[in-house]
């Protein structure tokens, strides 16, 4: 599996999968966008990384809740690398709340990251992708917006539509020779599983696991790779489920 000559945005990849996923696609040939809105340290040591075995990167900060900020990240990566073959949606927040305490505010931010951010995104790239006729569209969504996940209605909705979102696309995009898919991933050892670090919360959801542990940021990489190669052309529309057999015990 190469990707030599082709050039991959990642957002929110100054950590966990967004990172994994960034030195993945870097260590495969491709040019690489890495993205952060808030943590602009952690973006630079990536870009950093990836120059040391090899690879090509810039980073850029841009908040995807803002349309102008994802037709930045778009820009530069035409400036620096004069196309943009991959779009990986991964930029993602969760701010916990039981709905009945959930204010706007909370709602509306992790929509706007998580759902409006994507669709930013993926509208600041498909000029560029439409008129070259080719393009591949990764959104990753989570199983929290399957089976839901108790106190984060905010972040389960928007993951639930993201699901929808890469629906419609593919069927919209499939005239360009443009694929949209899908990721849903279950409990993967990041920054925002952290909680799951407390011994009541780690067997209570392990013990739902078939493979009875957290799937790793690198294996989470592995199958937005594949969803974006080559490998996959025949995949569109469709969100894979990427959970370690949850719920199968």
């Amino acid at each position: 599996m190469s990707f030599d000559g082709s050039t991959v945005i990642v957002t929110g990849s100054s950590r966990g999968i967004g990172r994994a996923t960034a030195l993945e696609f870097a260590r495969l040939g491709a040019n690489v966008v890495v993205n952060a809105s808030k943590s602009v340290d952690e973006m630079l040591k990536v870009v950093e990384e990836i120059k040391a075995i090899g690879g090509n990167a810039i980073g850029v900060q841009a908040d995807v809740s803002i349309f102008e900020d994802c037709v930045k990240i778009v820009n530069e990566s035409l400036k620096t690398f004069g196309s943009v073959d991959i779009l990986v949606n991964n930029a993602g927040i969760a701010i916990p709340a039981m709905s009945w305490k959930m204010d706007d505010d909370v709602w509306r931010k992790v929509l706007d990251v998580n759902l409006t951010g994507a669709m930013n995104c993926i509208r600041a790239v498909l000029p560029h992708m439409i008129e070259r006729r080719r393009g591949i569209i990764v959104n990753v969504s989570s199983i929290a917006g399957i089976y839901g996940l108790i106190g984060n209605s905010n972040y389960v909705a928007s993951k639930a539509a993201l699901i929808g979102l890469t629906r419609s696309l593919a069927m919209e995009l499939s005239k360009y020779n443009i694929r949209v898919v899908g990721v849903a991933f279950g409990f993967i050892e990041t920054e925002m599983t952290a909680w799951l670090k407390e011994p009541k919360w780690r067997e209570r959801y392990l013990s739902r696991i078939a493979l009875g542990r957290l799937g790793t940021p690198e294996e989470a990489a592995n199958i937005i790779v594949f969803l974006a190669s080559n490998k996959a052309s025949y995949i569109t529309g469709t969100t894979i489920i990427a959970d370690g057999g949850f719920g199968q015990l």
